[in-house]
This record gives C-alpha cells, structure tokens and sequence, in this order.
C-alpha cells in the first residue's frame, strides 16, 4: 500500500517492539573461541597484534575454557604452538602434542565443553607451510596421510571435533576414512571447506607462529575473487564426508557466506579471523569506534548472511553483552 497508508517506521517505534520483530537473533550459543595452547606452566603471553588474545598453557587454557562455558559459550577451537618444529610437523601427531594434552585437560575439566581441533601443519612445520614440502612444491597427497595420523591423534585425546584447514584436495575424506577405521566414527568434521588466501591472517600467524618461511599460500588456499570456485569446494567436501563447513574469512566475504547457506542443509560456520579482531580493536582504542556496538554489529552481519556457528576472538565479551553485563 502507498504512503501514508504503509509506514514500516511504526514497527521501530520503541525498543521492545524493535526487539518482537528482530529477523536475526545473536546468541552466545552461536559463539566458538579460538584458544593457543603452549608448552610450560602458568604461561600466558599476549599477542601483540591481537589485544585480549594470549598464547596459553595448559593450565590458563583451562580456565579461560571455564570462563568460556561460564558465560554459554558452548565450544572452543584448539591451536598449537609446538615446542619443536620439524619438515612433516611430528608434534602434530604425537599422542603428548600441545593440543592433544590440552584437550586431554579441557575435557577432564569440562565434560560438556565441545572441544574442536585445528587440524593443519602450518603451525609444526620447520618451514611454515600446511603440508609436506618436496622440491619447493607442497605434496598434497603425502600431506593427506599426515592429516589422518594427525586426526586420529586429537580424536584418541578425546576431541569432538577435528577441523582440517590445510586445504588439500581430499582431505576430508582421507580424515573421515582413518577416524572410521581407527574406531572414531562419532568424532565430527568441521571443514574449512572455502579459506581464501586472505591478507586478515596476519595477526594469527603471530599468535600460532606459523608463518610460511618462503613463498605463500596461493596455491591451496582461494582466490579472493573467486566466487563459483567456492560452491565447488563446498559440493567436494560435502560428497567426501563433511559434517559441518566453514567459510574463512567471514567479514569480507559474507555473500560467499549467504551462497553457502543456500547451496546446503550442513551447519555453516564462519571465521571472524584475526585481521578482522585486530582492525576493530585498534579503531575502538583510538577512540573511532563502539567496541561494543561494532562488535554486535559485525557478529549479527555473520549471522544473518547464514552463518550458524561464528568462530571469533570477540566471543568472550560478546556473550557478556548479550547477557547484559
């Protein structure tokens, strides 16, 4: 109906009645924390890039997953910085790995608490980058036997859900096939189905030291200005066993998000990577942004392109806003 018959302002008129017919909900339960684990005790350096972010010990670690579950945030993701780096990431797989004694320490403490895995080699290898290495070329399918010892690793130390982000072709299903055949058929993969080779990673390769010493990521990793490509890696991982896919990262590149979401019926989750964390940080310490109200903002934009699951480093203090405190 025209104006003055049709005025869409009448259903903004208070705050309660804004709140009645709000389309997209945030909620802390839709929240995953990214958590760095490292060797020693009581150790927990900040990540100068990433203020509020610190790599842990096992010990911190615990109790920044407690206050975590405390606050309803249902789940956190596990990355590690290992005490020795070598050319195929052996801590990556050993059953005392950085990650597999933390899960081992989150899931004695927490029972509840969904515990995810970061599986890829970046962070373990000598030379930086997310496979095997072998003339200057990553192997992609000697790296896949890699990810399986790696998986079944994490899936022994009692994570629920392995999240593979290397992006080699096959390797959901190389995962799915050594988690079955190791009798861990219940453990869950989370795909990092579409990761673009995004310049938002900077501060993360500080905060898990795992930086490529040579070369970069393009080769694996997606083109940013590749769309259809990404439908693509979605049907694949879909087809090879994926329970769960991810987009990273999610702020720029929220239609691939909404794609996402209308291409399946899988839980989608995407990643407010560090670069993302880190922008809003430095502008709200300077005065130029509502931390707060920035943050609500860009967590809601994830949503409510389709996402069901938002990993981020603003998890902690999004859910006490959300609850009010």
């Amino acid at each position: 109906m025209p104006f003055p018959i049709t005025r869409l302002r009448r259903l903004r008129a208070t705050p309660t009645l804004r709140e009645m017919v709000r389309e997209t909900q945030l909620d802390p339960r839709d929240l995953i924390y990214p958590l760095f684990a490292v060797h020693g005790e009581a150790v927990r350096r900040p990540v100068s890039s990433m203020p509020g972010v610190y790599q842990l010990s096992v010990d911190q670690l615990v109790r920044e997953a407690q206050e975590c579950h405390a606050l309803g945030i249902p789940a956190v993701i596990l990355f590690g910085v290992p005490a020795h780096k070598d050319a195929q990431g052996s801590e990556n797989f050993s059953d005392d790995g950085i990650v597999q004694r933390a899960v081992r320490a989150l899931k004695a403490a927490l029972p509840q608490l969904i515990v995810i895995a970061d599986l890829c080699m970046c962070e373990y290898t000598d030379h930086g980058h997310c496979g095997i290495v072998r003339d200057g070329q990553i192997d992609n399918d000697a790296t896949l036997e890699i990810l399986g010892r790696a998986a079944v690793s994490y899936a022994r130390a009692g994570a629920d859900i392995v999240a593979p982000s290397g992006m080699m072709d096959g390797m959901v299903a190389s995962i799915r096939s050594a988690l079955d055949e190791a009798g861990f058929a219940n453990v869950s993969i989370l795909s990092y189905a579409i990761k673009y080779a995004s310049a938002f990673y900077g501060p993360f390769r500080e905060a898990a030291e795992g930086a490529p010493k040579f070369g970069d990521r393009k080769t694996h990793q997606m083109d940013p200005a590749n769309a259809r490509e990404a439908l693509r890696e979605l049907e694949l991982d879909i087809q090879e066993g994926a329970d769960m896919v991810m987009v990273k990262p999610a702020l720029s590149y929220l239609d691939i998000v909404h794609r996402v979401r209308q291409a399946t019926h899988l839980p989608v989750a995407a990643y407010n990577v560090s670069g993302e964390y880190a922008m809003v940080k430095a502008a709200a310490a300077n005065g130029w942004l509502d931390e707060r109200a920035i943050v609500l903002e860009v967590l809601t934009s994830i949503k409510r392109a389709g996402a069901d699951l938002i990993l981020t480093y603003h998890a902690k203090d999004a859910a006490r806003w959300l609850a009010g405190m």
